[in-house]
C-alpha cells in the first residue's frame, strides 16, 4: 500500500504515473473503491417511456434490467435468477410484463416479484417448501433520477444523488433541460476501444488544449468555426461538485443573438428562457460563454457543439451523452447517445442528429481523432519504462504551485464552482484527485441485507429518489 500511496500523492500534485492507464492492480482497486460506491448513469426515462419498457445496462460486471413497471415506477433489477443464477433477460432493450428464466423457467413480474416456477407443488412441496411471497429479483441498492437521467449506486450508504451531483446540476441543465419537457435520448451506439476508461473522462472534463491540434483536419476543412487555438484559449473551464467542463467565448450580442449564433431557432430559445434560471441565462447573455464538453465523475461525459452540416455558413447544434464503461485496464466500451429537446421541431431533430453522426459516434470525425490518441497512450503505458515516467498534468500552475490565472469572480462568470479562463489542466487534476481520494479510502464491509432464495426485506419500500 505504501507504493500505492506514493502514486496517489503524485497524482494529487499533477504528476501522473503513466502506468495508471494500463495497470491490472489499479483497475481492480477502481472496481472495488470507485464503481462500488459512485452514482453511475444507466439510462434515461425517455428510453423507458411506457410501462414494461426496459433497457439492460451494466455497472462494471453487474447487469441490471432498468424498467418502468406496470405502475409507472422506475426500477433496476439485478439481472440474475434467484434459482441458479442465469440472466433472466438477454435482450438489450424491449417491453415485457414478465421475465422468464431460460434455464428452468422461473418467471418474474416486471416489478421484480416472482410470478411462478414450474412444478412448485411437486418439486418444492408448495408454500411449505418455498414461499414465493416476498421473493423478488435483487434490486439495485440505490436508484436516483435527475432531469430524467437514471443513476444507480451499488452502495447502500451512498449520499443522495442530489448531494453527489452538487453544483454540477447547474451545468447539467444546459444539456438536459432546454425546455420543461426535457430531452429524449436515441441510441446508444455501442463499441469497444483498446484504451483506458479514465482518458475519455479526462479529455471531456477540460482538455481544450488538444482541440486545435488533434482535430486540425476538421478545422482546416471548415466544418467548425470555433476550435481554433485562439478561440479555445478564450473559453472558460469550470469545476463544480463532482463534475466540470469547458466553454467557448461567443461574439458580442444579446442572449437571443448568441443562441442563434450556435444555431437554435427562436421557438427553442423561447423555451430555454422559460426553463433556465436567471444565473444560467446570464452565463450566455451577459458573460458570453456557451457550454461545450463536460464530464461527471467517474465515467459520464457530455458534448454540445454546432458544426456546419451543409455547404453553407449555417450551423446546427447537437448534444451527445457518452459513457466510458470499463472492461479491463486497457479496454473500454463506449456508449454514445444522441440527445435532443423533446419539444424541438422535427426538422431540427433530424439535422441535429446528422450533425452528431458527423462528429461523434463510432464513425464520427472527432471520435476517430480522439481514439487514436487514447489507444496510443494506453498501449505505451503498459511497459516497464512507463513505471518510471511521471506525465506532466500541471498546465496552469507555476513550479511553486501558484496558479497562472486566478479563478474568475461571479461577476465574470455567473455559475457556481471554480472557473478559470484560458488553457489549464485544472479540471483533469480535479477529476484525478477524486479518483485518488476514492482509491485511498477502503470500502466498508457491506451489511448482509438478503436471505437465501432472494428474499430482500423492505425492498418493495425503497423509493426512487428524484434530485
Amino acid at each position: 500500500m505504501t507504493l500505492q500511496l506514493s502514486v496517489l500523492d503524485e497524482v494529487r500534485r499533477g504528476m501522473i504515473p503513466a502506468h495508471i492507464y494500463n495497470d491490472r492492480a489499479i483497475f481492480e482497486l477502481e472496481k472495488e473503491r470507485i464503481f462500488s460506491r459512485a452514482w453511475i448513469f444507466v439510462g434515461h426515462e425517455s428510453e423507458i417511456a411506457q410501462p414494461g419498457d426496459y433497457v439492460v445496462r451494466r455497472v462494471l460486471d453487474d447487469s441490471f434490467i432498468v424498467i418502468r413497471d406496470e405502475d409507472g415506477r422506475v426500477r433496476a433489477h439485478f439481472n440474475m435468477c434467484l434459482h441458479r443464477g442465469m440472466q433472466v433477460c438477454r435482450a438489450e432493450m424491449g417491453n415485457a410484463s414478465h421475465f422468464r428464466c431460460p434455464y428452468h423457467g422461473w418467471s418474474y413480474r416486471n416489478d421484480g416479484r416472482i410470478a411462478g416456477l414450474p412444478f412448485h407443488h411437486d418439486a418444492y412441496g408448495g408454500g411449505a417448501g418455498f414461499r414465493r411471497k416476498g421473493k423478488r429479483l435483487l434490486p439495485a441498492p440505490n436508484i436516483g433520477i435527475y432531469n430524467g437521467m437514471i443513476f444507480i449506486s451499488l452502495a447502500a450508504t451512498a449520499p443522495p444523488l442530489e448531494e453527489y451531483l452538487g453544483d454540477f446540476r447547474f451545468y447539467l441543465d444546459f444539456y438536459t433541460r432546454q425546455s420543461h419537457s426535457g430531452i429524449e435520448l436515441h441510441g446508444p451506439q455501442r463499441w469497444r476501444i483498446k484504451a483506458n476508461w479514465k482518458i475519455g473522462a479526462e479529455n471531456f472534463a477540460g482538455d481544450m488544449y488538444h482541440t486545435p491540434h488533434t482535430h486540425t483536419s476538421v478545422v482546416e476543412i471548415g466544418l467548425f468555426r470555433e476550435p481554433s487555438a485562439q478561440k479555445r484559449k478564450e473559453g472558460v473551464l469550470y469545476w463544480a461538485g463532482n463534475g466540470g467542463g469547458t466553454t467557448y467565448k461567443l461574439p458580442e450580442g444579446s442572449l437571443e443573438e448568441r443562441l442563434r449564433y450556435v444555431g437554435y431557432p427562436d421557438d427553442m430559445i423561447a423555451r430555454m428562457k422559460q426553463s433556465w434560471t436567471a444565473e444560467q441565462l446570464n452565463i450566455i447573455g451577459e458573460d458570453g460563454f456557451m457550454f461545450s464538453a463536460a464530464s461527471l465523475y467517474p465515467n459520464l461525459s457530455f458534448v454540445h457543439n454546432w458544426p456546419k452540416v451543409a455547404d453553407s455558413d449555417d450551423v446546427l447544434p447537437f448534444i451527445t451523452l457518452r459513457q466510458w464503461q470499463p472492461i479491463s485496464e486497457n479496454e473500454t466500451e463506449i456508449l454514445s447517445w444522441f440527445a435532443v429537446d423533446k419539444e424541438a421541431p422535427e426538422q431540427f431533430k433530424a439535422l441535429s442528429y446528422k450533425a452528431y453522426l458527423m462528429c461523434f459516434g463510432s464513425t464520427g470525425m472527432f471520435e476517430q481523432d480522439d481514439v487514436e490518441n487514447w489507444v496510443s497512450l494506453t498501449n505505451t503505458a503498459a511497459g516497464s519504462m512507463a513505471r518510471r515516467l511521471l506525465l506532466n498534468s500541471r498546465m496552469g500552475l507555476l513550479e511553486d504551485g501558484t496558479e497562472v490565472a486566478p479563478p474568475l469572480t461571479r461577476e465574470q462568470f455567473s455559475g457556481p464552482g471554480v472557473a478559470r479562463k484560458g488553457y489549464s489542466e485544472f479540471n483533469q487534476r480535479e477529476l484525478l484527485r477524486r479518483w485518488a481520494d476514492d482509491l485511498e479510502r477502503p470500502v466498508e464491509a457491506a451489511a448482509q441485507d438478503s436471505e437465501p432464495g432472494g428474499s430482500v426485506p423492505a425492498a418493495d419500500d425503497k423509493i426512487v429518489s428524484r434530485a
